[in-house]
């Protein structure tokens, strides 16, 4: 067993002394007392400094195709030489969720799990144009209208300013992902 005193642990493992004695107090790393001074474990100390990197998880790559787009509800439009996978119901995949009366007019919206005014919803809609995939070139393409970001008042009263072409790209990468 290879030891080392706190300083050099914490020169190692980039964090300060109270912090490498406040590990070996709760037996976070391996260590002993001797002569009143803590001798770590050197590959206790390893296994605590890489364990965050151990405890993150993979990141799926995620992969846009054609088929993936068709398992998430796009539709395939092939002329002229052109294939691509157009999302009508984009909204979703944004986190806007509306229900309609038998009119068409809006009965109620929520954005997130949270109320919006029915009357903000239109506004929402009509910034972000058509949604489709280019099997060509492998790209998710949006057409929106004005800036990508979007003042949203909630029912409670609270503004928030939200991105909404990135909220949809994570929307339809998420719907990807979970297939």
């Amino acid at each position: 067993m290879t030891t080392i005193t706190t300083t050099e642990a914490a020169t190692q493992a980039r964090v300060t002394v109270a912090t490498i004695r406040n590990w070996c107090t709760r037996g976070v790393i391996t260590a002993t007392k001797h002569a009143g001074r803590w001798l770590i474990d050197t590959a206790s100390l390893t296994y605590r400094i890489n364990l965050p990197a151990l405890l993150r998880p993979a990141r799926k790559t995620i992969t846009l195709t054609t088929e993936a787009m068709l398992a998430i509800g796009g539709r395939r439009w092939q002329k002229n030489g052109m294939d691509r996978v157009y999302i009508n119901d984009w909204a979703q995949f944004a986190g806007l969720d509306i229900a309609y009366y038998g009119t068409g007019n809006v009965s109620g919206a929520t954005l997130g799990g949270r109320g919006i005014a029915n009357g903000r919803v239109a506004g929402l809609l009509s910034k972000i144009e058509k949604v489709w995939f280019d099997a060509a070139d492998g790209r998710l393409w949006i057409r929106h209208y004005d800036a990508d970001l979007v003042d949203v008042r909630y029912l409670d009263g609270e503004r928030n300013i939200i991105d909404l072409v990135a909220r949809l790209r994570a929307g339809i990468n998420a719907a990807v992902a979970a297939l």
